[in-house]
Order: C-alpha cells, then sequence, then structure tokens
C-alpha cells in the first residue's frame, strides 16, 4: 500500500492499526525487506509452574488423601488445587491447568477394582470340592450351601483414583471387620 502512494495514516485506518505502528512497519521493510513481515512468535507467558512442581503435583494426585490428613478417600480436581495452594506447592493454579497437568504427565482418573480372597492355606482343596459338588451331586442327597457371613454382600465396590495411564490400582475387597465407609 505504501508502495502505491497511499499515506500511512489511510493504512492505519484500511488496517485498523495505529498510525505509529503502520510507520514503524513500513520503515523495518524498507530496511530488511520482506523478512519484516514475518510472524515474531514468542511462545506465550512463561510457565509459572516448574517442572518439580509439576512432578509433585502428579505423585500427590497419585496419593490417598487419607495419607495426608483429609477425611476423603480420593481427590477432586477442586480438592487436589486447594490442597497444592494450602501446602505452599503452588501459589495459584486453576482447574484446568491442574487437569492438563496430570493429562500431559499420563495421570488419569480410573477407576479401580477389588476383589475378595480367602487367606485359609486349605481354600483352593475346599473350592474345589465344593464346585465338584455343584457339578456332580450325589445321587442319593442334596447339596445345601451356606453363607458364612449371613446377610452381607461382597461385591466389588469400584472406587476412583488418579493413576498413570493403563495401571489401574487394585484393591483387596475389605473383610466386614475392616469395611469402612466414606463420608
Amino acid at each position: 500500500m505504501s508502495a502505491q502512494g497511499q499515506p500511512a495514516p489511510d493504512i492505519a485506518h484500511l488496517l485498523k492499526a495505529s498510525e505509529d505502528y503502520v510507520r514503524d512497519v513500513i520503515h523495518v521493510f524498507n530496511e530488511q525487506g520482506f523478512t519484516a513481515l514475518d510472524p515474531k512468535w514468542s511462545g506465550g507467558a512463561p510457565k509459572r509452574i516448574d517442572e518439580q512442581a509439576r512432578d509433585w503435583i502428579c505423585v500427590i494426585a497419585r496419593c490417598d488423601p487419607r495419607f495426608l490428613g483429609k477425611p476423603f478417600s480420593c481427590w477432586s480436581l477442586a480438592k487436589l488445587r486447594d490442597y497444592l495452594v494450602e501446602t505452599g506447592h503452588v501459589t495459584t493454579i486453576s482447574i484446568e491447568t491442574l487437569r492438563r497437568i496430570l493429562h500431559e504427565r499420563g495421570v488419569s482418573w480410573q477407576a479401580t477394582k477389588t476383589w475378595k480372597t480367602s487367606n485359609d492355606p486349605d481354600f483352593t482343596t475346599k473350592m474345589r470340592r465344593v464346585l465338584d459338588l455343584y457339578d456332580h451331586p450325589p445321587a442319593d442327597g442334596r447339596v445345601i450351601c451356606i453363607d458364612e457371613f449371613g446377610p452381607l454382600n461382597l461385591q466389588p465396590r469400584p472406587g476412583r483414583a488418579w493413576r498413570p495411564h493403563g495401571q489401574p490400582v487394585r484393591l483387596r475387597a475389605p473383610t466386614p471387620a475392616t469395611r469402612e465407609y466414606d463420608t
């Protein structure tokens, strides 16, 4: 536009830019040529959370909050953010930044799996005997099963936790005496 004779105020009006900016671009173009028009990417604002803090965020996210004195069994992003600010690991952090850090480091929100096993050393032998009775009941009798735990329903109770991708935590199902309920 300048080469076609248009004055800087008209160029600024057409491009919705300031006259000073248009004059600066024209002067730099006259000195450097087309390289003056190349974008100068600056890479954005510097990171406020360093690598060590990011490592700690991931370690804490994978940790059980009860071990850190918190009265809940898993971290939400909001609770994790509040804990990190409260303990001084970061001065401030948004939930989205926290989610992004965990995602970049391969930590995801996963369901935990539970199972129930016996500590009886003869469990396998007894189990096979009972299963054999199911498959081959005696011709002259009946098979009666009695649940030792009574009306207790010991089905797996999946939980949630922050874990590395592809590594869900496996928890042993609690026995009736050690069962804990989260509020």
